[in-house]
């Protein structure tokens, strides 16, 4: 009797044992987790303190980010290249998602002008303003769809997805639980080996599935495990009254949440191949495998897809608006000055003062004062900055109406269609000319203006039609430029031909860029001033190369000969 009460007690031990084992390892895992997740936590926190108010230099899929451009209709900017686009994208983009990089990007190419929209953005604008710690725990938040795999979820409700298997392979992938539990329970019944045969059967014929349809699911494995994540940071967001609390935001979420089961089971896989090495992931691999958990995930996650693909795209421009806030109000407060611009519809005139390029370090602030009556007629020495005026000019009407933020101390302006022809080229390989490219690209701009829009036209042009001879470079320029300020635009132009003046008359005003004497040096302030340009610096060009003196002082005698002559 007390040796069966001793052996009764070391059983009882050995499971008390057994017991706390069990209970230890889950422990331990959890405890693991939860401390990585805080040290990632802490070290993501300490880079947005660091990063806060400056640009982000990283390398950036331009092809990705414009997925979302592309899946919505839209189409790249006509000026993005006059513009250097993708160099502002990059000034301005602090995102901390993809989604949120991607939303950037497309309304820097297609701007959404609206009172509403800016309200938007001014509302979360001012909550993270007000609350630094509330955003750098979004900010922390939102980098949880910070991989390269969030790229692709425009994907998801841009079109249909299809079915990925057919239908009786489908009938045994849903099948394939329940029946290895089965088995399973059969052979622990009834000790009969066929069981155990039918499971190995049933083990090859998962583990062939599983395997061979890798390349079948590839497509989705980046889109479809970023998807649970957009639900629980759109979740989160929610919960922390961070974006609407409308009928509209609320479905989306219900209707996202049935996905989370099937999504869980295909998310386990993305975290497998993020790290290998963990034990109870690679497990959980192992079952997936046995009860075809990831097929089943598949097929009921495309399914709901397919559904709810609204739900989808609206819990995705949410999480990209706030993000794009956030990009906003870090280039703000990386700035000496900036404007909030005022949108005057159906105004005739363009008031910006202190204007500076974003791009360009130690940026000379220039004002003018447009109107859609009166052209704006631009002369300079070569690298005197009249170029990147003009630039400057188009890139703050884009960003004033899509980031609602100017680089000036004042921006007052219609809602304006930017149209620009700045950076020509010639193209050998289409034999095209140098001014055939440029004809084509002013024709273009022409057309536009004829669309009847109801936006405003803001035309810029860089030293229009140079690529032809003086005489027709100036007879087709004088009668391009009166045909835009006949038909009320915006019109500021850069030119070498300060004959085009005296032809414009009264139609356009003329400012100009000039270098500073006094220097053999060529120095320049950059400032622009009122009236036509006196001084040319083509020759202190070629004495700052060391040409020939003979050539310099037949070039200056020729350069004063003509002066006098044409009055200049």
């Amino acid at each position: 009797m007390q040796k069966a009460a001793i052996l009764f007690l070391i059983l009882l031990l050995y499971m008390i044992y057994a017991l706390l084992i069990l209970l230890l390892i889950p422990a331990i895992v959890i405890t693991i987790s939860y401390l990585k997740r805080y040290y990632a936590d802490k070290k993501k926190l300490k880079e947005i303190k660091e990063q806060w108010g400056q640009p982000k230099y990283i390398h950036r899929n331009f092809n990705l980010i414009a997925s979302y451009l592309t899946a919505r209709g839209g189409k790249y900017a006509a000026s993005a290249g006059d513009l250097d686009l993708d160099d502002v994208f990059a000034y301005i983009d602090r995102a901390a998602s993809k989604p949120g990089q991607q939303y950037l990007f497309k309304n820097l190419h297609a701007p959404e002008i609206s009172e509403s929209h800016f309200t938007a953005i001014e509302k979360h604008v001012g909550v993270f303003k007000s609350d630094d710690e509330l955003r750098e725990r979004t900010e922390i938040k939102l980098s949880t769809l910070n991989s390269d795999d969030a790229y692709y979820l425009p994907e998801l409700f841009s079109r249909k997805q299809d079915s990925l298997f057919d239908p009786a392979t489908q009938f045994y992938i849903r099948m394939a639980g329940p029946l290895v539990v089965a088995l399973i329970f059969g052979f622990v019944i009834v000790h009969n080996p066929v069981y155990i045969l039918l499971l190995a059967v049933c083990i090859i014929a998962n583990l062939a599935i599983h395997y061979s349809n890798k390349t079948k699911m590839i497509r989705y494995t980046r889109s479809l495990p970023q998807l649970l994540n957009l639900y629980k940071v759109s979740s989160w967001l929610f919960d922390n009254k961070l974006v609407p609390h409308n009928d509209e935001m609320k479905q989306s979420l219900d209707q996202m949440a049935k996905l989370k089961k099937s999504l869980s089971y295909i998310n386990v896989q993305n975290k497998v191949a993020a790290d290998p090495t963990d034990i109870s992931l690679l497990f959980a691999e192992w079952i997936k495998i046995l009860f075809l958990l990831e097929p089943l995930g598949f097929i009921l996650s495309i399914k709901r897809v397919n559904e709810y693909p609204e739900a989808i795209r609206a819990l995705f421009e949410a999480v990209g608006q706030l993000d794009m806030a956030i990009s906003i109000l870090s280039v703000r407060e990386g700035l000496p000055y900036f404007c909030k611009p005022q949108f005057v519809h159906n105004s005739e005139n363009i008031v910006i003062k202190d204007l500076v390029h974003p791009l360009v370090e130690n940026c000379v602030p220039n004002s003018i004062t447009i109107d859609n009556q009166r052209g704006v007629l631009i002369t300079g020495s070569n690298m005197s900055g009249k170029t990147t005026f003009i630039r400057t000019i188009a890139i703050n009407a884009l960003l004033a109406q899509t980031i609602n933020t100017s680089f000036a101390t004042e921006y007052i302006a219609p809602p304006l269609q930017i149209l620009t022809s700045i950076n020509m080229s010639d193209d050998l390989g289409g034999q095209t000319s140098y001014f055939q490219a440029e004809a084509l690209s002013i024709r273009q701009i022409i057309s536009d203006c004829e669309t009847g829009t109801p936006l405003n036209s803001l035309v810029i042009i860089d030293e229009i039609f140079r690529g032809t001879n003086t005489i027709e470079r100036i007879a087709a320029a004088k009668a391009v430029l009166s045909y835009f300020i006949e038909n009320k635009h915006f019109v500021l132009v850069s030119t070498h031909d300060l004959e085009l003046a005296g032809l414009l008359g009264s139609d356009y005003r003329v400012f100009s860029f000039e270098e500073l004497s006094g220097d053999d040096r060529l120095t320049f302030d950059y400032k622009l001033k009122e009236g036509l340009l006196k001084n040319k610096n083509g020759i202190a060009v070629l004495k700052g190369l060391d040409y020939p003196q003979n050539i310099i002082d037949e070039a200056s005698k020729i350069s004063a000969l003509l002066r006098e002559k044409y009055d200049l």
